[in-house]
């Protein structure tokens, strides 16, 4: 009995694992994206939200650095208060980029312009559909 109590609390143990460098960068740049779609289309928005650079990241292109930088260097909107949170937010992901995980990223692409038109991500078929 005391032996399978261990391998519960050990298997539970091993599943509370904090979360690596690529793990943390791709949440934090998925909800990125999704503040800023939800900025763009909220009701409330102001006028100079449609003036922001876009922001759609990919954390596999290396010029997602430059669109980062770019973003929170923007001089626009910086009295919106979601505008603000969302620039802290971008500049969290930069340092995280340039420093904490600089040497755990792979860039498998430096192609700017797939970061200025996005490429929606394939549907995915169940096999049941087939």
């Amino acid at each position: 009995m005391k032996m399978l109590l261990l391998l519960v609390a050990l298997l539970s143990a091993a599943s509370a694992a904090p979360p690596t460098c690529y793990s943390r960068v791709l949440s934090l740049s998925k909800e990125i994206t999704e503040s800023f779609k939800e900025l763009q289309t909220s009701k409330t928005a102001d006028l100079c939200v449609g003036t922001l650079p876009r922001l759609y990241l990919d954390i596999h292109n290396y010029c997602v650095l430059a669109k980062l930088r770019d973003f929170v260097a923007y001089p626009g909107c910086d009295r919106m208060v979601e505008v603000s949170e969302l620039k802290e937010k971008a500049r969290s992901l930069y340092t995280i980029l340039i420093s904490y995980c600089r040497r755990d990223l792979v860039f498998l692409t430096d192609d700017c312009n797939a970061l200025e038109i996005p490429i929606s991500p394939p549907i995915e078929h169940s096999i049941t559909e087939s």
